[in-house]
């Protein structure tokens, strides 16, 4: 089979090697639909797709230029965008008590947490008491107050644990108090509209049709025992087997999940997990994080650019059990979430997709498929691209 089988669009000479890898990822790693784009020193060059738009329907219809894709958690790095720009402006203080824009957060000693420390996953709720069905975590109200209600599972500013879901009902929060907009208004109006992006929070209307299909390529994980249970989580998959371990309850916020598939959750404003774009436009809004674009704007100025990848929490994660690492709101390159280079910062979402900028290189890197495997960081496919990037920079 021709390695460049089902690839269309375009790698500039030097970027072979990055063609190459996405082209084995659907021969050798599984994918089933996916893009990939590379900006170099605010210009575009690698823009590749493939595949069938909907994962499960190899036969059905393909992924095309325009086709754009839910990227759960890699959402998290541009809801991370919005409070910092809102500090960039002088609008939100990062270590100002998230209870002075939001009173009822003070609840059951959360009066110290930070804004700094929302966006850190410092704040101590990962999990909520009584998770909320899918139409609740939807409805812009009921996610902010529950996470406003609930008693922190670790002490607030102590210690870190991946706010899967509640980060975002955080930041949703946060942009409001401090924008008077929805942080799907704000992302539509201060990031995907000045930089000309394929980008949503809360998914209009008359985009629906360019969605592809999301379909998981797992087997469902095994019945835990008692004994498990009982004795301390050591690895991840320790945590994903028992279903009252923090890091199920955390990923566990919102249950039954939701079907990624329901045009009612793509409309939805959740940006812990379910903005929708394609690979040039995740891309794109990373290398405007770094630096000007051949053609559009810078977003942040040196001083934010510092504050968002300098390390803020680091070490054992309550959720993610390994070592993990953090700057404001994005994942910092380690050895849970290997990125191009020590500096840089980006965040992936669970399954495969992945964004980062690399700002020494000058690299802006987004990848999305619909081919959901089980991964939460490190994803293979993302791997494999990296890999090829690093080589063509040697």
């Amino acid at each position: 089979m021709d390695a460049f089988t089902d690839v269309h669009g375009t790698a500039e000479d030097g970027w072979e090697p990055v063609r190459t890898a996405f082209a084995q990822n659907f021969t050798r790693r599984g994918d089933a639909g996916a893009a990939f784009a590379l900006y170099r020193h605010g210009r575009k060059v690698v823009d590749l797709w493939g595949g069938a738009a909907s994962a499960g329907e190899p036969s059905g219809k393909p992924w095309a230029e325009d086709t754009v894709q839910i990227v759960r958690s890699a959402t998290k790095g541009v809801a991370a965008a919005c409070l910092l720009l809102l500090h960039q402006r002088g609008q939100l203080d990062l270590d100002a008590p998230v209870g002075a824009y939001w009173s009822e957060f003070k609840a059951h000693g959360k009066e110290r947490v930070t804004v700094r420390d929302v966006l850190a996953h410092r704040a101590g709720v990962p999990a909520l008491d009584t998770p909320l069905t899918p139409e609740q975590a939807l409805d812009g109200t009921t996610g902010p107050r529950a996470v406003a209600a609930q008693k922190p599972q670790f002490p607030p500013g102590a210690a870190h644990g991946y706010h899967a879901h509640t980060y975002g009902w955080l930041v949703a929060e946060l942009v409001l108090r401090a924008s008077g907009r929805t942080v799907g208004r704000f992302v539509a109006e201060e990031i995907a509209r000045p930089l000309g992006l394929d980008l949503w929070v809360g998914l209009p209307p008359g985009q629906a049709h360019r969605v592809g299909g999301t379909a998981e390529t797992v087997t469902p994980e095994p019945a835990v025992s008692g004994a498990l249970r009982a004795r301390p989580k050591r690895s991840v998959q320790d945590a994903y087997a028992d279903p009252e371990s923090l890091t199920m309850r955390a990923f566990g916020a919102i249950s039954p999940r939701p079907d990624e598939n329901d045009p009612a959750y793509r409309a939805g404003e959740l940006p812990a997990a379910n903005g929708i774009t394609d690979a040039r436009s995740l891309a794109r809004f990373y290398a405007a994080l770094i630096g000007e674009l051949t053609d559009g704007p810078r977003l942040f100025v040196p001083a934010t650019l510092t504050a968002a990848r300098t390390v803020e929490s680091e070490g054992p994660d309550r959720v993610l059990i390994v070592n993990t690492r953090f700057g404001l709101g994005y994942m910092l390159h380690g050895p849970a979430s290997p990125l191009l280079a020590p500096g840089s910062f980006g965040h992936p979402g669970r399954g495969g997709c992945l964004g980062f900028a690399d700002p020494a290189s000058g690299i802006g890197f987004g990848y999305v498929t619909n081919a959901m495997q089980k991964n939460v960081t490190a994803d293979p496919r993302a791997q494999a691209l990296v890999r090829a990037v690093r080589e063509c920079l040697r």
